[in-house]
């Protein structure tokens, strides 16, 4: 192979990081979907204040109509409603105790800049401090768990992502272009014979493995999907693949959903934004329907690096803001709640006049989903999240 074919073929394959050791088989029943939406999504036409003339005054162009008008919001409680898109996925889960929502969430982080406040919620490190680029969060955790419940972690994603980086090996594999590898089994076995006797030999040839595996596990699905029919739009059928492969192998996931960063022609109850979240919740439902049984064992957590200013711009669209909406989701969760700090929505309570305020620090609440769910110690939880005192909302 010439050097530029075999560096595309090495981009392309499902490498394991090379620090650290494998993890073991999954021992416990618990499972984490991680689904990060980059760009930073409109949350507040995702969960509507029904009782803030604020609101609407605002969005003149792009505000959700109040329940019972046509394409109206979906009434929640008597505070909150939700974008009309969910009606037929996240909505019904709500009201079936399977979802809930976090608002005035997200990071102390002031940058407003996607890639700085995506690394700081993936690194999940003290804002302020010195940062640990090979330390992301996800893998610290799958590291304490490493230990005693043997967690399988892996990312559906073309790259290792910052939350993944670390002393745990952890594969990567997108999975949309599944079973289109750029690379064949002449060229692949080509590629570990290089790195025979080398430190990489072990990371390459276990990255081969998963990619083989992931690809002869869903084989049957896709040729299923063809013949029935199933949507082949975007995050659905990824959801739909991630849940086969959750549900058997892997007690720790992560993907991302991009297309959030709306500063022009975001639309309301339709448009651009309408149709994202529509896409966003029919994956997750598919998600939730894939896993079956297993959905009862299921946390999916929702998040993104932050808000939109809450004014619509002159673009009828949005600016980068602050707080956000988390979402979590499952089969045994304490769900129909929105949970955690809350203030009415009015121009007094935004943040520098412009956003939603972060009442809700990411750390301190994950760090209580995740001490619930996977049951940690004081000590694996700070492992964790370094110097935090988990938030208990009581969703699980």
């Amino acid at each position: 192979m010439h050097r530029r074919d075999l560096l595309k073929a090495l981009a392309a394959a499902p490498l394991l990081s090379h620090a650290g050791s494998l993890l073991a088989a999954p021992a416990t029943n618990a499972r984490l979907l991680f689904v990060f939406l980059r760009g930073g999504y409109d949350a507040n036409n995702l969960l509507v204040p029904l009782g803030s003339d604020f609101y609407y005054a605002s969005r003149p162009n792009i505000a959700i109509a109040k329940p019972g008008a046509d394409n109206g919001a979906l009434a929640l409680n008597a505070d909150w409603a939700l974008h009309p898109a969910l009606r037929e996925t996240i909505y019904p889960m709500f009201n079936g105790g399977e979802a809930a929502f976090i608002p005035f969430a997200g990071t102390t982080d002031l940058t407003r800049s996607h890639f700085e406040t995506q690394d700081s919620i993936e690194l999940g490190q003290e804002i302020g401090g010195r940062r640990d680029f090979r330390s992301g969060f996800l893998n610290r955790l799958a590291q304490s768990l490493n230990a005693n419940q043997g967690k399988h972690a892996i990312s559906f994603t073309d790259q290792l992502p910052l939350i993944f980086q670390g002393g745990v090996q952890v594969p990567n594999m997108g999975l949309r272009s599944v079973g289109k590898s750029g690379i064949d089994a002449r060229q692949s076995q080509v590629i570990a014979a290089m790195y025979k006797g080398t430190p990489l030999q072990q990371p390459v040839s276990a990255g081969f493995a998963v990619r083989d595996d992931v690809t002869k596990e869903l084989t049957g699905e896709m040729q299923a999907a063809n013949r029935n029919a199933i949507s082949t739009k975007g995050f659905e059928l990824e959801a739909q693949r991630i849940a086969r492969l959750m549900k058997d192998k892997y007690n720790i996931g992560f993907v991302d959903v991009g297309g959030w960063d709306t500063h022009v022609g975001q639309g309301g109850a339709n448009g651009y934004l309408a149709g994202r979240f529509d896409e966003l919740g029919r994956g997750l439902a598919a998600f939730s329907q894939e896993m079956g049984s297993e959905w009862r064992n299921t946390v999916v957590v929702v998040v993104s690096e932050f808000g939109r200013t809450f004014r619509e711009n002159g673009n009828r669209g949005t600016d980068h803001g602050h707080g956000s909406v988390f979402w979590v989701l499952g089969g045994g969760i304490k769900g129909k709640q929105v949970a955690g700090e809350q203030v009415a929505i009015s121009q007094a309570n935004l943040f520098q006049n412009r956003d939603m305020p972060v009442l809700n620090e990411y750390r301190a609440v994950l760090g209580g989903l995740l001490r619930r769910t996977f049951g940690l110690t004081p000590a694996q939880l700070e492992h964790v999240f370094a110097g935090v005192k988990p938030v208990e909302l009581g969703l699980v």
